[in-house]
């Protein structure tokens, strides 16, 4: 009976033991509890782990927008017909530098030749109202008119002056002076610029709605048209200088400042139209081409961290923060802009505390 009792009583101590063993953590174990990881200096991991001292660093947050290339208005025309009519010359060829009142191409008209007829006929009408005025101007002055035929004449004269000018006007619009009547329409270059299309055949019959048949650029400058969010909005000035790139010269820096930014938000896009002005003075930017505008912005102190260091879980961001010599503590953050080393934090941690920035991974697991 004896030895039954203390054999029970052996195989309960060793029972005993056996559980306590398990219970208590072996020395080179994580201790992982509440967010709080523990790793011993004899485990592994302690020797694979990396921290440091989070600082503030200067940083501006770059703004990029896809663009295109575009002649400036004011620097570009396209020039149709101003009358139905038939070509009978072209001074120019594709390609040509042209400048502002040189002669493009001739056309004959017969609704430009009506203008000229009223042109021809209020300089006539001109011309005898005059003659009439100053005779009675004369008579007047000799005592053998009447005033009351001066005042006519006057009003008369003042009348087809009106209708003179009204006429000439007809003709500036097309640049041209009347020539002789029934001369064929020249028409002229309104700007400085290369010719870049050109569609004219000499004796092709043209309608005054027809398309343009020449195209005229200056385009020493061009113009970028580029989309920036609502929210970036806020860091793109007038006058600002940017950087440029096009997938055609991928390899040459290009540099382009803010010359206006538009008023209105595009409701469907949430953005802000902005152009701009870049140099062109070998004329390799070509409008239609695609371009990726980067904005510089002011640099200001933010905290900044390995993107190693940052934990992704489900939803959520967080990186260890060091409370001890072999102690982590799981440390929620928000983040900001990120590039391929370092992410922006805007809340979460603050400068002079340490952070785990390699070894994060084998604390997957804490809770």
């Amino acid at each position: 009976m004896r030895k039954t009792v203390l054999t029970m009583v052996f195989l309960t101590l060793i029972t005993s033991c056996k559980n306590s063993k398990s219970e208590v953590p072996q020395d080179q174990d994580l201790l992982i509890k509440n967010g709080q990881v523990t790793i011993p200096e004899n485990n592994p991991i302690f020797k694979k782990i990396k921290t440091q001292i989070v600082t503030e660093q200067e940083h501006s947050d770059g703004v990029v927008s896809a663009g295109t290339i575009q002649a400036i208005p004011n620097h570009y025309a396209e020039i149709a017909s101003p009358f139905s009519g038939r070509i009978t010359q072209s001074f120019i060829q594709l390609g040509q530098n042209i400048s502002a009142g040189s002669p493009l191409f001739e056309i004959l008209s017969s609704d430009y030749f009506s203008v000229q007829k009223d042109y021809t006929d209020a300089l006539n009408d001109v011309q005898l109202a005059e003659k009439n005025y100053r005779r009675q101007q004369d008579l007047v002055k000799h005592g053998v008119g009447i005033q009351k035929e001066l005042d006519e004449a006057e009003t008369d004269f003042k009348n087809k002056k009106t209708s003179l000018s009204n006429a000439s006007s007809a003709l500036k619009v097309y640049n041209s002076k009347g020539g002789g009547l029934g001369s064929p329409l020249v028409v002229r270059a309104p700007i400085n610029g290369e010719i870049i299309s050109n569609k004219i055949v000499n004796g092709q019959y043209l309608k005054g709605d027809a398309d343009p048949v020449m195209i005229i650029a200056e385009l020493s400058k061009v113009w970028i048209s580029g989309d920036v969010k609502e929210k970036d909005i806020r860091f793109v000035n007038t006058g600002d200088q940017v950087s440029v790139k096009v997938s055609a010269y991928p390899d040459r820096n290009i540099t382009g400042k803010v010359y206006h930014i538009n008023e209105i938000v595009d409701e469907d896009t949430r953005s802000i139209k902005v152009l701009i002005e870049c140099d062109n003075p070998d004329r390799k930017l070509k409008p239609g081409m695609y371009a990726t505008v980067s904005f510089s912005t002011t640099p200001e102190k933010t905290v900044m961290i390995p993107i190693t260091a940052l934990i992704q879980q489900d939803d959520s961001q967080y990186v260890w923060v060091k409370t001890s010599k072999s102690q982590y503590a799981k440390r929620p953050v928000t983040t900001g802009e990120t590039d391929q080393k370092t992410v922006r934090i805007t809340s979460g941690i603050k400068p002079g505390e340490t952070i785990m920035t390699e070894g994060g991974i084998y604390m997957l697991d804490a809770k």
